[in-house]
């Protein structure tokens, strides 16, 4: 038996293994009432925890990566300019051309807004 095969028997006893402890101690009976409120968490939650953050930030997030994206593109494309010359301008025109587009569109639909 090569090696490979040895580490695939071995994770897949861990497994079987792992799920079968799992569920002998899962037969101990049902959690109690108080082993299912939440340890350390101050109390019941009044609300969903997804409630608290408003779909505004989303859009945010989604337009600041947007701008990460066009950093991380631009230095590589620094290193590159100097080999190519032209072309490579023209492939960065084009990539600002289409990220200047998604901004306009942000724009329009509201994005900058903050209420």
């Amino acid at each position: 038996m090569d090696l490979v095969s040895k580490i695939l028997v071995v994770s897949a006893m861990s497994a079987v293994a792992t799920l079968a402890l799992w569920r002998l101690g899962a037969r101990g009976g049902a959690a109690t009432a108080p082993q299912q409120l939440p340890y350390l968490g101050g109390g019941t939650p009044d609300t969903h925890a997804w409630q608290r953050y408003h779909v505004r930030y989303y859009s945010m997030t989604l337009l600041f990566i947007a701008f990460e994206m066009e950093m991380m593109f631009m230095y590589p494309w620094a290193v590159v300019f100097v080999e190519e010359g032209g072309k490579a301008m023209m492939e960065m025109g084009m990539f600002l051309a289409i990220l200047s587009i998604g901004i306009v569109y942000a724009w329009r639909e509201g994005v900058f807004r903050w209420q």
